[in-house]
Parts: structure tokens; C-alpha cells; sequence
């Protein structure tokens, strides 16, 4: 039997490299490097900065006026029976912060999901159907992202003026939802452009309707996107005062960042009140962000690499 030449052999026989599997491009070392002692000091002393105003807040928020007017926040250690909750019951009872509480929630969560409903159904149809002007309608609705929304608040005060709509829960309904589809259907639509052809293939030939595939299969895949939107919109709408001011103003609608920045002016008694009602704003926004953080990172970063 004649014997193979080694050399033969030897390229034959794939090399130590060419068993390692290839990296992709999009490949991520499970092992980076770790930070040095720079990086880290630069990031304590920067948390350090940024809580240190919110911790004197917070201390601020439970002290008396007598105390918060006569000396700083950073002398509480030796006055602790100064601490009182009467500043949270008054900012919640007396200056309606209770009320200005449901009222945000009223105004935040339909502001939140109708967007999120309507530019998920407008992101599939832009991904996966096939209709004239489709490209140069998504580029018209990505460019309105550069518009900024007070441009707008004159026509649409005659307008909401002409259909009575003015001080009204769906006038600030409406502004939100205009405000935040672009962005909507932008985030949507990129990450929906990821999930794999195939199974939208599998879908149409198993006969399944538009609908079918949108509901069984793209949109339990875009969970992700759709929290991080989610937790996105609520968040600014929560936190928005200016148009609360223009469409709801003073009155019984008003919601809490409105009724936080008539506090200081309504009782003018000092910091007390006004830190009191300021944590009371924050602790939904804290804790919505805190538990869906993780959809949040995904989502808006769902997209923006391919591969």
C-alpha cells in the first residue's frame, strides 16, 4: 500500500489556528479588560458629585422650616429630632399633590401606550410590506425628529380653541402622541428590521395573514423596543411641564410637575415644602426606570448594529 506523502498529510490537516472559529465582526470578548484604577476613581468621584445635591435634597425634604432656613442640610446629624413628615402630608393635602398625582397618571399612561400601539403597527408595515412611497414616507416621518414641538403649539391652541379642547385631557393627549410618533416608529421599526426573514417567510407560507404575523410572531419578538419606548415616553411625559402648561394650564387637570412649580409660590415657606413635593414627582419615575431598566438599554440599542 503506498504510503501518503507527509507533506500531503500536513496541509491536509487544518493548523491549530484554522480549528479556532472564526470571530464576527459583530463578536464581543466575554473577557474585556478590566478598568484601571483611573477610570474607576473618576467614576466614584463623579457619582459622588451627582449624589451629593440629591441626598441634600432628600434630607432637605424632612426637616422643619425653622431648621432648613436657620442652617445647611449637612447639619442634621446633630438636630435628628428636627425630622418631621409634615412637609409630605402638607405638599400632598394642602397643595393638592395628591390630586396632581392621578392627574399625571391620567395624562401619562394613554399618552404612553396609543403612540406605542399605532407606530407599532405603522413599523411593520414599513419592515415587511411593500407599497408605493413607502421609503420616501418613512424618511418625511424620521425627518420631523429635527422639528421641534413648540413650533407647533400655536396652531394647535386654535385648533383645540375651535374644538373646545383646550384645558382637556385629550389636548395634551394629542400633543404627545404627535410629539413622540416619529421617534416611535424610528425605534420600532430599525429593531423589527433585525428579527430574522425566515420565520416572516415561514408565516406567509403557512398562509398567515398580515395581522397574524404582526401579532403572533413580530410583536411578542419586539418586546424589548417596545419597553424601552415605553419606559422612553413615560418618562417625558411624566417629567414634561411645558406642555401641561400650554394645553391643560392651572386648574383641577393640571398634573403633578405643574402643581410642584406653584408650591414655592402658593405657600412660600421655604425649601422644605418644595424638596418634599420634588421627591414625591421623582419616586414614580425612579421606580418605573429602576425595575424596566434592562428593556430600556435593550430597546434603544436594539438596531443600531446589524450582524
Amino acid at each position: 500500500m503506498t504510503q501518503q506523502p507527509s507533506s500531503t498529510v500536513a496541509a491536509a490537516t487544518p493548523t491549530s489556528e484554522e480549528r479556532q472559529p472564526k470571530k464576527s465582526p459583530a463578536h464581543f470578548d466575554p473577557n474585556p479588560a478590566k478598568a484601571g484604577w483611573l477610570t474607576k476613581l473618576v467614576l466614584v468621584l463623579i457619582c459622588f458629585l451627582w449624589m451629593v445635591p440629591l441626598f441634600g435634597t432628600f434630607v432637605t425634604s424632612f426637616r422643619t422650616v425653622q431648621a432648613a432656613d436657620s442652617s445647611g442640610w449637612w447639619t442634621f446629624l446633630g438636630g435628628l429630632d428636627e425630622l418631621t413628615l409634615n412637609n409630605y402630608r402638607e405638599a400632598l393635602q394642602g397643595a393638592d399633590m395628591g390630586e396632581g398625582l392621578i392627574n399625571s397618571f391620567a395624562i401619562t399612561l394613554p399618552a404612553t401606550f396609543i403612540p406605542l400601539l399605532v407606530a407599532a403597527f405603522a413599523a411593520y408595515a414599513f419592515t415587511f410590506m411593500q407599497f408605493p412611497g413607502r421609503d420616501f414616507l418613512f424618511l418625511a416621518i424620521v425627518s420631523l425628529l429635527v422639528v421641534p414641538n413648540y413650533v407647533a403649539f400655536v396652531p394647535m391652541l386654535k385648533i383645540y380653541d375651535t374644538l373646545d379642547l383646550n384645558g382637556t385631557f385629550p389636548a395634551v393627549w394629542l400633543a404627545h402622541i404627535g410629539f413622540g410618533m416619529s421617534l416611535a416608529i424610528y425605534i420600532l421599526r430599525n429593531y423589527m428590521a433585525t428579527l430574522p426573514g425566515t420565520v416572516i417567510e415561514s408565516a406567509k407560507v403557512d398562509g398567515a395573514s398580515h395581522f397574524q404575523t404582526f401579532w403572533r410572531l413580530v410583536l411578542p419578538m419586539s418586546v424589548p423596543a417596545i419597553a424601552g419606548f415605553a419606559i422612553f415616553q413615560f418618562l417625558w411625559v411624566w417629567n414634561d411641564l411645558l406642555v401641561a402648561l400650554m394645553f391643560i394650564g392651572p386648574g383641577d387637570n393640571a398634573p403633578l410637575t405643574q402643581k410642584l412649580s406653584e408650591l414655592k409660590g402658593q405657600f412660600g415657606q421655604g425649601a422644605n415644602l418644595t424638596t418634599a413635593g420634588a421627591f414625591i414627582t421623582m419616586v414614580v419615575p425612579v421606580l418605573v426606570f429602576l425595575f424596566l431598566q434592562r428593556f430600556f438599554v435593550r430597546g434603544l440599542t436594539a438596531g443600531a448594529v446589524k450582524g
